[in-house]
């Protein structure tokens, strides 16, 4: 698959190595774009947004979603079938990773874009400007599906307490768009001892069918 299916991303700022313990803390910082959304050029179809809640500091120090070791997140993705390969991305994401989401209408990005040790960090206010800036965003970028991944920062995000994991109303969001459909799935950090890889993948699969996006049998 091409590279150039995505939107240029930076580079690892480690150039490739894994983190150190000493190096994680100088990555924790205001920066409201701390690692690079994974999103297709402009004009190429966007079916599933995965909207993650905010960069870790590993994820910030290789600038990769998702990278931290231990985080269920792309073990269950290829496990669901919406990756060719398995993918490693504790050194950073492969150029042709990125492309084989893109190419499958899959992007990622977050809530929240500045990167801290741990979600619990971010305050109301910073869930609540990043819900406000998502409903913004979604239009341009037009997915078919949106899916949240993590129950409490939907809730604090869009203030609605009573919100459980599966596909939301999305007449309950003010603003949302008409024909995007929202889902809420769990956070798959290795710190959610609820999911699993395979319960994780039970979710895509449901997500990636409403999104229009093929999926081999379970």
């Amino acid at each position: 698959m091409s590279s150039a299916a995505f939107r240029p991303r930076r580079p690892s700022p480690l150039a490739g190595a894994k983190p150190r313990r000493d190096d994680l803390a100088r990555f924790a910082s205001d920066d409201p774009d701390a690692i690079d959304d994974v999103l297709p050029r402009e004009g190429l179809p966007l079916r599933l947004l995965i909207v993650g809640i905010n960069p870790g500091l590993w994820t910030a120090a290789v600038n990769a979603p998702f990278a931290r070791p231990g985080n269920r997140f792309w073990p269950s993705l290829h496990r669901a079938g919406l990756t060719g390969r398995a993918v490693d991305a504790a050194r950073g994401l492969e150029d042709s990773d990125a492309s084989d989401l893109v190419e499958r209408g899959i992007g990622v990005t977050n809530l929240v874009g500045r990167a801290t040790a741990r979600a619990d960090e971010l305050s109301r206010a910073e869930l609540q400007a990043g819900g406000r800036g998502l409903v913004e965003r979604v239009p341009a970028l037009a997915p078919r599906v949106v899916a949240i991944a993590g129950i409490t920062a939907f809730r604090s995000a869009f203030t609605l307490p009573a919100a459980r994991l599966g596909r939301q109303d999305p007449e309950t969001v003010p603003g949302w768009p008409t024909g995007t459909a929202l889902w809420v799935v769990p956070q798959p950090s290795g710190l959610n001892a609820h999911a699993t890889v395979a319960t994780l993948a039970e979710d895509w699969r449901e997500v990636a069918a409403e999104a229009g996006i093929p999926t081999p049998a379970a």
